[in-house]
């Protein structure tokens, strides 16, 4: 019920069952019913008198895979059930910004948008956050893991890092479109970073 406040009264935009239609209307009472109200109100088209019942929308919960990088686990979000939810979509849970990539319908369809109460599952992603899979080398030695950054931090070739205490310096940065030696690249964009001991030697 869209509201229109003046100096002397209060008119809202209702459906009246008379006109069958959205019309404007006096509103004569309101009783507070729970988190809801009860509005009796007059059509100012056809005067009809008619209570209208304004109730929040039920939550529900969704069932939701959270992916961080390779490490993914489920649990649930607690939404309106008159909520549009589209993919890429972002909001924010247990204190984290996460990207919607995908919700399906109750035969594991996936669709583009849908209203909650009709999703069966959703997929989301953090975003921000990200891990970048790092190879470190000391002599004839690698390894592999992983840190964490802010998708917008930028990397360089050359750089020194400090990691578990140990500095690192950055020698190459792969896209996924290939790998350079030199440059720089957004945390966003990696996909990976090679790392080298300065004491290792490195040849271009």
């Amino acid at each position: 019920m869209a509201s229109h406040y003046d100096d002397d009264e209060v008119s809202d935009a209702a459906n009246c069952p008379m006109c069958l239609e959205m019309t404007e209307h006096d509103v004569l009472k309101r009783i507070r019913k729970g988190k809801g109200e009860d509005i009796l109100a007059r059509c100012l088209e056809c005067n009809d008198v008619h209570l209208i019942e304004l109730r929040p929308p039920a939550p529900i919960f969704l069932n939701t895979t959270f992916s961080e990088g390779k490490i993914s686990k489920s649990g649930i979000i607690e939404v309106d059930s008159d909520e549009i939810i589209a993919v890429g979509d972002i909001f924010q849970h247990e204190g984290a910004d996460w990207e919607v990539t995908r919700i399906d319908d109750k035969i594991s369809k996936p669709e583009k948008k849908m209203v909650a109460s009709e999703i069966y599952a959703m997929w989301v992603i953090r975003t921000d956050k990200k891990l970048i899979k790092i190879t470190l080398t000391d002599d004839d030695y690698s390894t592999s893991s992983t840190i964490e950054s802010s998708p917008d931090k930028v990397f360089s070739c050359g750089t020194i890092l400090e990691i578990n205490g140990q500095k690192w310096r950055i020698r190459a940065i792969h896209t996924g479109q290939g790998r350079t030696l030199r440059g720089k690249r957004v945390a966003s964009e990696i996909k990976r970073m090679y790392l080298h001991s300065p004491r290792t030697p490195t040849y271009d």
